[in-house]
């Protein structure tokens, strides 16, 4: 009669057990984004903290030059912005919103990463006090050099 005690508390203890490890798999793996932006650019700091709220670890790089980085990731001179992020292997040029990023580690599409050129308006990190927002396109930077939009953002409704 004692062995079905033992059977009981055995099962309980690997069903737990079971359960504990679908609770840890399901479990998102942290977002560590690596920044590197100049010393003089205060928009930086707006998508540094835009990041941080949408659960990024961020690391920030003060570095002179970003065009080292951006050229050995592979990004064309025509879509830098004033910030690099690097994350999960991919290049995070300009201020990129953060669900865009999601998305792209969701997907995992084969690419340099994803651009903002420029620095457009109402984009993260570029909001202005009267609200104003200029349309602008996400675009997924190809192995080739190429792109295409990824996600448009600030469209007129």
């Amino acid at each position: 009669m004692q062995s079905l005690p033992n059977r009981r508390l055995l099962l309980g203890v690997g069903l737990l057990m079971g359960l504990g490890g679908t609770a840890c798999a399901q479990t998102p793996r942290p977002r560590n984004l690596t920044v590197f932006k100049t010393p003089t650019c205060p928009c930086c700091d707006g998508w540094i903290a835009h990041m941080r709220e949408a659960g990024f670890v961020t690391t920030v790089t003060i570095v002179e030059n970003l065009q080292p980085i951006r050229t050995r990731r592979g990004l064309p001179d025509g879509l830098a912005s004033c910030h690099t992020g690097l994350i999960d292997g991919y290049l995070i040029e300009g201020h990129v919103p953060a669900r865009d990023v999601v998305r792209l580690l969701a997907e995992r599409p084969t690419a340099v990463g994803l651009a903002v050129p420029a620095m457009p308006l109402g984009s993260p990190g570029m909001e202005t006090p009267q609200g104003d927002r200029e349309p602008f396109a996400t675009l997924l930077v190809l192995p080739s050099g190429a792109s295409r939009v990824f996600a448009r953002h600030n469209q007129p409704a």
